[in-house]
């Protein structure tokens, strides 16, 4: 079984120009996924299948390694299995065991409560909790003991691109735009090593959106692992080190962003012209 090998291979420091490769080899071949891991690797992702309850295939046997401090984009028609996917990284879904590694260590042997602190998500609408919008962004530290300092709170508002006059305000003072930034907040706040966005922009108007993406990079810049799922192709291409492409619960093509049009799979290509 062919193992997909996402890695980044940078000239310098100062580079501006990042080369995203991937690699194919037979599933008994390992130097490549052992020189990647050596380079950085954060998810290890082996043979992850799922099934309905109705035994309809959701994935088809994902297997991908996904390096830390990237910007993966995942895309594909819809019930491809992109979001099962995305599910399974943080255990919403719990995928089997041996399938999903972080850092080299079996996501079913780490506590689910760390874990998804580590692997934060943020989904399509957001779901903020009674209370101001400075309790929402407490909340997840204050589960492990810890109470936020209003600076720190200052801070990650910053960071979500809010000003401080958000802090005292209620969740239903916010536009959907307003109340999505919160959630990122409230995710940062957990401090994760790990981002997973679900459509996290396909509610918000254009303004809204380049803010939340324009925050996602910037996570990026400080070393972030971040994987998103989107069905708008351009902002794919915007922001993306490297592309998914998923049809069928199957990963068929891994793609730099500006090459998006050389992918081969026709289901897959066909996607892309109709996306375009």
């Amino acid at each position: 079984m062919a193992t997909a090998s996402v890695y980044q291979v940078q000239t310098s420091p100062l580079s501006e120009a990042q080369e995203c490769l991937l690699q194919v080899v037979d599933g008994d071949e390992e130097p490549v996924a052992a020189a990647v891991a050596e380079s950085g690797l954060k998810f290890r992702i082996r043979d992850l299948r799922k099934v309905s309850d109705a035994g309809v295939s959701i994935l088809n046997g994902i297997n991908a390694d996904i390096p830390k401090g990237m910007i993966v984009g995942i895309i594909g028609p819809s019930g491809s299995g992109k979001s099962t996917v995305l599910r399974s990284l943080n255990r919403l879904w719990e995928p089997p065991k041996g399938t999903v590694f972080l850092d080299g260590r079996d996501i079913l042997d780490i506590d689910v409560l760390s874990l998804r602190r580590k692997v934060g998500m943020l989904f399509q609408l957001p779901a903020l909790f009674e209370g101001t919008v400075a309790d929402n962004i407490r909340f997840g530290p204050q589960l492990k003991g810890q109470k936020l300092t209003d600076s720190e709170v200052y801070k990650l508002l910053t960071l979500a691109d809010l000003d401080s006059s958000f802090y005292n305000k209620n969740g239903n003072e916010l536009s959907v735009g307003q109340a999505q930034r919160v959630a990122l907040a409230r995710t940062l706040a957990n401090d994760p090593e790990v981002l997973l966005l679900d459509e996290p922009t396909s509610a918000l108007d254009p303004i809204s959106t380049q803010n939340i993406e324009d925050c996602i990079v910037k996570l990026k810049k400080k070393g972030m692992t971040v994987m998103m799922v989107s069905h708008s192709i351009k902002q794919i291409q915007r922001i993306a080190d490297v592309v998914c492409l998923l049809v069928n619960g199957e990963i068929v093509e891994i793609l730099s962003p500006d090459k998006l049009s050389e992918a081969k799979h026709p289901m897959a290509l066909r996607f892309l012209e109709l996306s375009s």
